[in-house]
């Protein structure tokens, strides 16, 4: 068969891949009949002209597997225009793919020596470059270097075509996922604006019922000519009420978090938690060296109340005889925070808009996974990565702007 003939069926074979890859492990068999080669790659320009993106057949390298700096790619005279092609017998030696801070360690890693590159244009454009490489030397002549310049005459257009759609397709993706982000958070800012005013309308009826009520007591019972025993147990009313205001504030502005850090103010909350269950135990396990202490304020007392809600139900709804709080940090630095209890899963007496919404909420907006396992006991974990733990500060401190 002749070249033309499977030029030919080179171009038959690109119609139909939507992708840079498949279309060039398609025609990989038909070029390999006009030029034979070890390591085949198309190397594309990306819009910032700055860097390069690398797709590539035949030996497998580190090229596919990055982006490279135009300046830096050994066919940069190509992709800066100061060449049309480049020619050699044993790359392995020549200083024009092996200068001083070339990403070359592929042609020295595989051996390639042989090598023949041309520029890829569209509308006299470099867009790219098509790059064959033998490891035998001096394999590539001035023929083989008319091939490649047919070669890249022909699969130019279609692969700048191919990248121009692999862009849009990506932006189109980010749009929608920016999009359906800016939705979440809508709906999470307005999920977490209803549970905010819900504990101020818990807070005013603790301060109702208990605070104003106790009060009330104390000032009927004031009157001149107390005996000792009645100041006394007007006294003991006074100190009992100052704990329950520093209980309704604790509640609401966790102080201990601030003052003693995460684990200290977590395990405080369980002593209180089941000060009411004798029966009932619980430990706290940071095995991260107080590492959430070191997030920023938003997030840490957003986690902090996620623990509160998920201690509360297991110790209100579960039966449970332990509950347990587990901080670890995987080796690539993601956050996992676990309320586990051993206890049993109670979903009716959990209604859609109760704390566990409030969780998934709260987590949702400091950009942690949330999630609830109930297959033995009940286990609420959420999980900060390194790269979301800024972000879910910022969105906080836009919401709270």
């Amino acid at each position: 068969m002749s070249d033309l003939a499977h030029y030919l069926r080179i171009s038959n074979l690109l119609a139909g891949n939507l992708d840079i890859h498949s279309a060039l492990s398609s025609v990989k068999t038909e070029i390999e009949k006009i030029i034979e080669f070890d390591h085949l790659d198309v190397c594309l320009i990306d819009t910032d002209k700055s860097w390069a993106t690398a797709y590539e057949v035949g030996v497998e390298t580190a090229w596919s597997k990055m982006r490279s700096h135009v300046r830096k790619a050994p066919i940069r005279d190509i992709l800066l225009g100061k060449t049309d092609h480049l020619l050699t017998g044993n790359a392995l030696e020549d200083p024009r793919f092996l200068f001083p801070g070339a990403v070359s360690a592929p042609i020295i890693d595989h051996e390639l020596r042989s090598r023949v590159s041309v520029g890829m244009k569209v509308l006299g454009e470099v867009v790219g470059s098509l790059n064959c490489s033998s490891k035998k030397e001096d394999f590539y002549d001035e023929s083989h270097l008319e091939q490649m310049r047919i070669l890249a005459d022909m699969l130019a257009p279609y692969f700048y075509a191919l990248r121009a759609n692999e862009k849009a397709n990506k932006e189109a993706i980010i749009r929608a996922e920016i999009l359906a982000r800016e939705e979440g958070l809508r709906l999470g800012a307005l999920s977490l604006t209803d549970a905010l005013e819900a504990e101020r309308q818990r807070i005013g009826m603790d301060l109702h019922d208990q605070t104003l009520a106790d009060l009330t007591r104390i000032a009927r019972d004031l009157r001149p000519g107390l005996s000792e025993a009645q100041y006394l147990r007007l006294q003991q009313q006074v100190q009992n009420m100052i704990q329950g205001l520093r209980d309704i504030i604790d509640t609401s502005i966790p102080s201990i978090l601030d003052l003693f850090g995460f684990h200290h103010a977590v395990q405080t909350h369980l002593e209180r938690a089941v000060s009411y269950d004798s029966a009932m135990r619980f430990k706290v396990d940071d095995q991260t060296d107080g590492a959430i202490d070191l997030l920023p304020e938003t997030t840490r007392i957003a986690v902090f109340r996620i623990c509160q809600e998920a201690i509360n139900n297991a110790v209100l709804h579960s039966n449970a005889s332990l509950v347990s709080v587990l901080i670890t940090k995987s080796p690539d630095d993601c956050l996992t925070i676990r309320v586990s209890d051993n206890g049993k899963f109670q979903p009716h007496s959990r209604k859609p808009s109760s704390g566990l919404e409030h969780m998934k909420t709260r987590a949702r907006l400091i950009g942690a996974k949330y999630d609830l396992s109930t297959s033995d006991g009940t286990q609420i974990t959420i999980q900060l990565h390194q790269a979301t733990r800024q972000e879910g500060e910022t969105i906080n401190e836009n919401i709270a702007g």
